[in-house]
């Protein structure tokens, strides 16, 4: 029978997506536009061409130097830090500067703010400091805390119960897909598996944030870049998702894998702890 979890937009899998589906059909679907912008974003947009450009001319770059305001704020990228850090209030209300401040190379609902360009991603210190402090206000916003600078790693803040209310608001979660696929293009690829980790954690352990619940296994899973590292992911998602039968993020064949491995919680990957099998010699990114 065909695998009805199958997903043609999603290679986390490459080729091991064979076998019977023994559930049958889900009641559940894939969300396939998801799944294709995913995989779009995850191969660096191989339909798009940057346009050639002076380094003056490069906004996002010139933004993260503090040389050029965003817009339509007209504010410097200092001053942001400093004034608009812990105002929760104006962070919800105001929604022209998030593509300011985690820049794609897709355009965004702010025409006045400039697409990413390959050029503009490079190593400048002072841009990737400022960068993190923009990553740190928007974590505390969502009531999150970076503890490690090196890792990524990331836990609740003190006021998290007061700040998770703010999650319910949907227009977050496509801020929070947008943080995660600028951390990747950004050079903070290793940014992305803990967040992603932890708001797996929040929604299907602690049973927090239901309303987050399906944007992150649609987008904020597949926004990560590392194949092995979503392979992990997607492995402690299926293992602590009820009832298993709904779950559509991997091919059934993997999902049968998973559960040989559930006793061997040191198994990562696949499923039965040959992950090498899915990448090694692949391509991680995508």
């Amino acid at each position: 029978m065909e695998d009805d979890c199958v997903c043609d937009y999603d290679s986390t899998w490459d080729t091991e997506s064979d076998g019977e589906d023994p559930a049958g059909e889900s009641l559940i679907r894939r969300n396939m536009r998801a799944a294709k912008d995913m995989q779009n974003y995850r191969r660096g947009y191989p339909n798009l061409a940057d346009e050639e450009c002076s380094e003056d001319k490069m906004n996002n770059l010139q933004f993260y130097l503090n040389k050029f305001p965003s817009a339509p704020d007209d504010i410097y990228i200092e001053s942001f830090l400093k004034e608009w850090k812990n105002d929760y209030k104006r962070l919800e209300r105001v929604h022209s500067y998030i593509q300011w401040l985690f820049p794609l190379r897709e355009p965004g609902v702010n025409y006045m703010a400039s697409e990413l360009t390959k050029k503009e991603i490079e190593k400048n210190e002072d841009a990737k400091r400022r960068l993190v402090e923009s990553y740190e206000l928007m974590l505390g916003f969502y009531g999150i805390r970076l503890v490690n600078k090196e890792t990524g790693e990331v836990k609740r803040a003190e006021n998290w119960k007061e700040r998770f209310g703010n999650l319910e608001n949907m227009h977050n979660n496509l801020r929070i897909t947008r943080i995660l696929k600028s951390l990747g293009e950004l050079g903070f690829e290793h940014y992305q598996a803990p967040l992603v980790r932890f708001f797996l954690e929040e929604t299907l352990v602690k049973k927090t944030l239901s309303s987050v619940k399906r944007s992150v296994l649609d987008y904020f899973l597949f926004a990560v870049l590392d194949k092995h590292k979503r392979q992990e992911l997607v492995r402690f998602a299926y293992l602590h998702f009820e009832p298993k039968d709904k779950f559509v993020w991997c091919p059934r064949k993997i999902q049968r894998q998973f559960k040989k491995a559930e006793k061997r919680p040191d198994a990562v990957g696949n499923g039965d702890g040959k992950d090498e099998a899915f990448s090694r010699g692949k391509d991680l990114r995508q």
